[in-house]
């Protein structure tokens, strides 16, 4: 996902910051076997695969 998010992050001039779920427990539990999940703050954009148009839509409203 992260390979794929690139060139929206980049026409948004977005930041991605990439975190090891497996790493903390708390976030582990939450996203079991939801990773790779994006997220902008609490609110999850997609899991598993990129979704490129909820993702551009919801970056648009963002901006």
């Amino acid at each position: 996902m992260e390979m794929a998010l690139a060139p929206l992050a980049a026409e948004f001039s977005a930041v991605v910051t990439v975190v090891d779920v497996d790493a903390d427990p708390v976030l582990e539990a939450k996203y079991d076997e939801m990773v790779p999940v994006l997220l902008h703050g609490e609110t999850e954009l997609c899991h598993y695969f990129l979704d490129e148009a909820k993702t551009r839509e919801y970056l648009a409203e963002i901006r």
